[in-house]
């Protein structure tokens, strides 16, 4: 939780963006997984904590802009819910803590609404993405389920990505909190992942050190043998000689600000010499789309960057043949790297996601692609100072799509499918780094994790 100072003034800054109306945020609700008292872990909406701060489930969060208010709606606990939790804080008091002085119980909040309605004041709400959230809408303004979808407002969502795209000095250091456990993590899998180990045992291991920070996963690990499927997360699968492995993971720092780190590593002590070569080829393309990174340059630019860089190594591996920014103009590398180069880091991992990646990622005039590949691009637009992104670009043999492009000759003027079988049971390679954009360029955020061949073997050799 940051100062009371900041959410006031965050929350002064969105309601100057609105102008007028009622700004409605709500928060999070308990959400069962097999029975009603059987809560998952409980996780706060991003957009509510970045205007409230508060973790505690329950509240919605309310800005009337006409009558120059900030209020909580939420309950307290009675004598039987403290049998079961402890003493908890009273609302008003937590309330305090992040400068709202209006509060009110959660049943209060419909006729608020409803008050609010009869003199056509506007209620600007946000895309809902829980079940609970459409439920709670329909039931608060009346509007039919169905309609929802349509009755969000795209202004707020426009505001709050204004606002969330630029990361403060202490969103930062929350970041950089989030991406150091994450180092804990990655130095983790590198040093003890062994033959006979099923990923699953690693896994648990990793989500371990991520809870031990303080926090918890940002989102499920990916740690596959099967690293050419890009979110596999892992399984019962065992680690055997000759295979690569891809960790994708991040954890969340107890303010929830997370990291996002990939590393691929040998389940041997050493790369092979394809493996190594392959490697490399990865690494170059993160080096020079990394280097790229600085204000006023598209980030769709920066992944093209890359693109061509990939290219440039398929080629030097006999994959790939032809002219480099014509293969990228037509997507031949997209047998190769099917998805974009990164994407915004924050309170989410694909930060704001939820709100749309045509307004995070886009803009009016830059529209997605419908491209394969580049499609899967979340984020296009012209970097910032203040900006944090991911870059990780990477290289996925993938049999099946091998097989359909060479079936249909698919643009064979590039790509040389008769060396494609000796990559079949490949894998994947991938390799993610977290940057802050700044005046000059950009900062690598956490602690510098080894990645070149040499610092990964030797971590692979350690006892």
């Amino acid at each position: 939780m940051f100062s009371a100072s900041l959410y006031r003034e965050r929350r002064t800054k969105l309601g100057a963006l609105m102008s007028k109306g009622i700004i409605l945020l709500p928060g999070n609700i308990e959400s069962s997984m097999s029975y009603a008292a059987n809560h998952y872990p409980f996780r706060q909406d991003s957009t509510f904590l970045y205007y409230f701060g508060l973790k505690r489930p329950g509240l919605v969060g309310l800005i009337d802009l006409d009558q120059g208010t900030e209020l909580l709606f939420g309950d307290d606990i009675d004598i039987e819910d403290l049998v079961w939790t402890g003493p908890v804080a009273s609302l008003a008091t937590e309330a305090f803590e992040v400068g709202v002085s209006h509060v009110r119980r959660l049943r209060d909040l419909k006729g608020y609404l409803d008050t609010a309605r009869s003199t056509g004041t506007p209620i600007y709400f946000l895309p809902p993405y829980r079940p609970e959230h459409t439920l709670q809408l329909h039931e608060w303004l009346e509007i039919p389920i169905k309609e929802i979808p349509a009755s969000v407002s795209v202004l707020l969502i426009k505001a709050i990505v204004s606002m969330r795209s630029i990361k403060g000095e202490e969103e930062v250091a929350e970041i950089i909190k989030g991406v150091n456990i994450t180092n804990t993590m990655q130095l983790a899998a590198l040093k003890y992942s062994r033959e006979g180990m099923t990923e699953a045992q690693m896994g648990g291991k990793l989500q371990g050190l991520a809870i031990a920070g303080g926090g918890n996963l940002a989102f499920p690990t990916i740690f596959t043998v099967n690293g050419q499927i890009l979110h596999n997360h892992y399984g019962d699968n065992k680690l055997t000689k000759g295979r690569l492995v891809i960790c994708d993971c991040g954890a969340a720092a107890p303010s929830d600000y997370s990291g996002d780190l990939t590393r691929t590593f040998p389940v041997d002590k050493t790369f092979t010499p394809l493996q190594k070569e392959v490697y490399q080829i990865v690494l170059q393309a993160q080096e020079t789309a990394a280097a790229a990174l600085k204000p006023g340059i598209l980030y769709k630019d920066i992944h093209l960057l890359a693109c061509a860089e990939l290219v440039k190594g398929l080629q030097g591996l006999g994959l790939m043949r032809g002219d480099i920014n014509e293969s990228v103009a037509e997507g031949a590398h997209t047998l190769f790297f099917q998805c974009g180069l990164g994407h915004m880091l924050g309170l989410d991992t694909h930060d704001m996601e939820n709100l749309g990646e045509p307004y995070v990622g886009y803009t009016d005039t830059l529209i997605k692609s419908t491209q394969f590949g580049l499609k899967f691009l979340r984020l296009a637009r012209t970097l910032e100072t203040g900006f944090v992104v991911t870059v990780e670009p990477g290289l996925y043999f993938i049999p099946e799509l091998m097989d359909e492009w060479r079936a249909a000759k698919k643009l064979e003027q590039f790509i040389n499918y008769d060396k494609l079988d000796a990559f079949r049971n490949f894998g994947g390679i991938r390799i993610e780094e977290d940057f802050l954009v700044t005046s000059t360029g950009r900062k690598l955020l956490g602690d510098p994790l080894p990645k070149t061949v040499n610092e990964i073997e030797n971590l692979r050799l350690c006892p």
